[in-house]
């Protein structure tokens, strides 16, 4: 454990207490073993099945697409003994990271005192008689209560392990972990409540285990798509990292624009997916560089106005090559117009106002954002305040205001932290710029 921070190893060993603790009353407590063998192997082999070739990928950790055998325990056993069904499977499961026992140990103490919790919280709304009774319609309170406790045990610790041994910033570290889990541990509730209520039934614990098909085959789903999104990712980091091989003075500025690009869609409030889509607009923003001679990306001098109309044909060269990428949907009208100005000055069409697409106008703010806060081989670094200042004055004729205020309002509650800087060495601090003042830049 010594890769582990001293604060994690003791985070860690107070869970493991607590695990122990929930386990401590099975001497006292009337328990079917086999039933809880039964559960524990049935658990332990699904967390093996995950590496299967015929799913293809591993469920995100800590996600497991086997919590309906956990769930199930949690709805048929005494609180101890449910605990107890999460703890071989997870001890044994595989992990890919370093040191290996000291992520098993967490992972068990986990979900022992999670399906601890949930099972003493079903109990005590009456849940186990609802389940082997008559009123099984009721049982779904209970249940649906269980999976809610469930859920908020595996989102508080895991945020508390991620500031202690992951450094995540506190204030990170639990935003959005419950809302992300909510309707997946929804789901594999109910899916543990069918388990639980065929266990009960005349048919017995064989029809329950026929509820897991159906659940390999959401795996099989749920792999496929994080697979094709792995792919995506893939092909836009190979652009990226073709743009920033071409033009090295600006390396790192894509990954800096569509960061600045979503903080600005979320500010305005979009949906997780469109905020996406920003995020893939800001990223290949200038991917169409990679068809503009390296000679004028890479010239020390100003550019003759013949060799700017080149340069000024990026956007549609970008519009072009992604053209065929389906899942950019919206980003590559972004792609297109985020030189356009809000006065029509633009280009490469001169749209103006409303005509010029939303994700465009983001992109365009964030991209000279980052131009004027980004040293360059022919100017220094602006500090965020200046660049911020020039963004104003130029709202309204170059930027949409409410793009300009959006970024503002995200900058004063979050900073600017910037993922990678100019040179390619991390988040630094800003220099002092030139004092002569410039109309606010666009970044190529």
């Amino acid at each position: 454990m010594r890769s582990v921070p001293a604060w994690a190893r003791v985070y860690i060993a107070c869970a493991v207490l607590a695990a122990l603790s929930c386990l401590a009353a099975l001497p006292d407590v009337r328990v079917t073993w086999w039933a809880v063998g039964l559960l524990a192997a049935l658990y332990a082999g699904c967390e093996q099945i995950t590496r299967c070739p015929f799913l293809g990928h591993r469920a995100p950790e800590g996600m497991s697409t086997f919590f309906p055998v956990l769930l199930a325990g949690a709805f048929l056993l005494p609180p101890p003994a449910a605990a107890l069904v999460a703890v071989p499977g997870a001890l044994i499961s595989r992990v890919e990271q370093r040191p290996r026992w000291p992520r098993r140990l967490w992972r068990a103490a986990l979900l022992a005192v999670a399906v601890w919790a949930a099972s003493r919280v079903h109990g005590a709304l009456g849940g186990r008689d609802a389940v082997a009774g008559p009123d099984f319609p009721y049982a779904l309170l209970p249940a649906g209560a269980a999976a809610l406790v469930f859920c908020t045990v595996l989102t508080a610790l895991d945020g508390g392990i991620a500031v202690l041994a992951e450094r995540v910033p506190a204030r990170h570290a639990w935003r959005g972990l419950f809302a992300r889990r909510l309707a997946p541990v929804t789901v594999h509730g109910l899916a543990g409540l069918m388990m639980a209520v065929l266990w009960r039934s005349p048919y017995g614990p064989a029809a329950a285990l026929l509820v897991l098909l159906p659940m390999y085959v959401s795996c099989w789903v749920f792999a496929q798509y994080h697979r094709e999104r792995a792919a995506h990712q893939a092909t836009i980091r190979a652009l990226v990292q073709a743009v920033d091989i071409k033009d090295g003075y600006t390396r790192g500025h894509s990954e800096r624009v569509g960061q600045a690009s979503v903080m600005i869609a979320r500010e305005l409030g979009m949906t997780d997916e469109r905020v996406e889509l920003v995020r893939f607009a800001g990223i290949l923003h200038d991917v169409g560089k990679l068809g503009v001679p390296t000679r004028l990306l890479r010239k020390d001098g100003p550019l003759t106005p013949e060799e700017r109309r080149i340069v000024e044909l990026h956007p549609e060269y970008g519009h072009e090559m992604v053209r065929g990428i389906g899942f950019l949907g919206e980003a590559r009208s972004a792609i297109l117009h985020h030189h356009e100005r809000l006065d029509g000055s633009g280009y490469p069409y001169g749209l103006a106002g409303d005509r010029i697409p939303e994700p465009a106008r983001i992109v365009a703010v964030a991209d000279a954002f980052d131009a004027m806060t980004s040293t360059r081989s022919y100017r220094r670094a602006r500090p965020v305040a200046a660049a911020l200042a020039e963004l104003g004055r130029c709202a309204g004729t170059q930027f949409d205001p409410v793009m300009v205020g959006a970024l503002v309002r995200a900058l004063e509650r979050h900073g600017w932290h910037p993922v990678v800087t100019a040179d390619g060495h991390g988040p630094r601090g800003n220099v002092p710029p030139r004092s002569v003042p410039l109309r606010a830049e666009t970044g190529s």
